[in-house]
């Protein structure tokens, strides 16, 4: 799997000018896929995870620090960030408005077409984009206006994964899902980390979301990193996160409650499940 590491990242945007806001300021960030699992990126509106993720690929460069991509500076070469963008994918908020060809199928060949791929691999890498996705066979050959919003939001997220990056950025990828959805496409993603060697990054504000389906979580404040560490330690820290506008898992707020009323079944409940098995020890 990919490591990428961000070292002593500064962004300014309008920078030299009276409205100049600070997005990065002096951030250092290493995310090992293998080491990691799947990684959470959490932080109230402003405080840079989205400056952040756009560093990740290439779409905005550091006015000071350096992105490391397995090993290379992914701006050592200017001319090629378009590459780095075929090795990083990211996966826009509500990337269903992205969609534009006539089928479904032309869609999410668009990247791999790109990358100059044709015949049969082209058409393979679009068929295991479709399963890692969730989207059914019979599908590809409609319109993409055709389908359902969850429908769209699967053949936006294969467009990405035919392009077989190294590292796929999500941003906010079940935002606007209803409960089902929410949990097919990020139970998709997870399989897809899980199956591949691709290092997946999730950004979302659904605390929930994060406890479920990532390994380790990400905190941004203030254009800096406040946290990386495990779920459980992130969220043992729930007056924290609070204290910046973060929320925390409801089961989280539940046991910091039981905790202040006598029944303290641990600092670090993030999932129903966890808490539920201590409560049964408790008893």
């Amino acid at each position: 799997m990919a490591v990428i590491e961000l070292k002593n990242i500064t962004f300014t945007y309008n920078k030299n000018t009276p409205s100049a806001v600070c997005a990065l300021d002096h951030v250092s960030l290493k995310i090992d896929g293998a080491a990691d699992g799947i990684t959470g990126l959490i932080g109230h509106t402003g405080s840079g995870k989205s400056t952040l993720v756009q560093m990740l690929n290439g779409l905005l460069k550091p006015d000071e620090g350096q992105v490391i991509l397995d090993g290379t500076d992914i701006w050592a070469e200017p001319k090629k960030i378009r590459d780095v963008r075929f090795k990083a994918g990211l996966v826009m908020q509500y990337p269903e408005y992205q969609l534009f060809a006539e089928t479904v199928r032309e869609d999410i060949a668009f990247g791999p077409k790109n990358m100059g791929l044709t015949g049969d691999e082209l058409n393979t890498r679009v068929l295991e984009a479709a399963k890692f996705s969730g989207l059914a066979p019979e599908l590809l050959d409609k319109s993409p206006f055709e389908l359902s919003g969850g429908q769209k939001r699967r053949a936006a997220l294969a467009g990405v994964m035919a392009m077989q990056p190294k590292i796929l950025i999500l941003d906010e990828p079940a935002a606007g899902l209803d409960p089902v959805g929410r949990r097919d496409i990020l139970g998709g993603i997870r399989q897809y980390a899980g199956e591949s060697s691709t290092t997946v990054i999730i950004v979302s504000h659904s605390m929930e979301d994060m406890a479920m389906y990532c390994d380790k979580l990400v905190v941004m404040a203030d254009a800096k990193v406040l946290m990386h560490r495990t779920c459980a330690e992130v969220f043992s820290e729930y007056q924290e996160l609070i204290s910046v506008g973060l929320d925390v898992p409801q089961i989280t707020r539940i046991a910091a409650a039981l905790a202040e009323n006598g029944a303290d079944i641990g600092a670090d409940i993030y999932t129903v499940d966890y808490a539920v098995k201590q409560l049964l020890k408790k008893l």
